[in-house]
């Protein structure tokens, strides 16, 4: 299945219709107040870059990447349509978040995301990437309804 991403300024209504799922999957999962999921307002935001994937014509997903500091950043909003489960949309996305993270020579790109078996196929996905356990970043307190994740990224190359 063919995958093009696209940068995206979420101002279509598809896009954001995706973005409100998003928003309600993460909140149907995790308790009031633990949910750390950007609005369409926040993924407008400077310093975050918004992808929509597309495959045949269909919008299939969505990843963002947040600018931490020059030498770090956070994967957000990542998001595949029920339809398109397990068929590569969020390895396609995490791809792109990962290539544009080490072009603009970020050392280390870091996750936070939700505990339970909701969670489990994000984690796989992470794993399998090189992703590791870490502590909280940022402004993350850990609790037992959050996890975080961090890899490192080799020097890029185009520096």
């Amino acid at each position: 299945m063919p995958i093009l991403l696209r940068r995206d300024d979420l101002t279509s209504s598809e896009v954001q219709a995706l973005v409100a799922e998003h928003l309600a999957g993460m909140r149907g999962n995790s308790p009031v107040g633990h949910v750390h999921a950007l609005a369409i307002e926040s993924l407008q935001a400077p310093g975050i870059t918004f992808w929509s994937a597309w495959s045949d014509g269909l919008l299939c997903g969505c990843g963002a990447l947040k600018s931490l500091s020059g030498s770090a950043g956070e994967v957000k909003s990542m998001r595949t349509r029920t339809a398109f489960l397990r068929r590569g949309v969020g390895q396609a996305v995490l791809n792109e978040i990962t290539r544009t993270a080490q072009e603009r020579g970020y050392s280390h790109l870091y996750l936070e995301t939700g505990t339970g078996s909701a969670f489990d196929a994000a984690h796989a996905l992470y794993l399998r990437n090189g992703f590791e356990w870490c502590g909280p970043f940022g402004d993350y307190i850990a609790t037992d309804f959050n996890v975080f994740m961090v890899k490192a990224l080799p020097a890029s190359s185009a520096a």
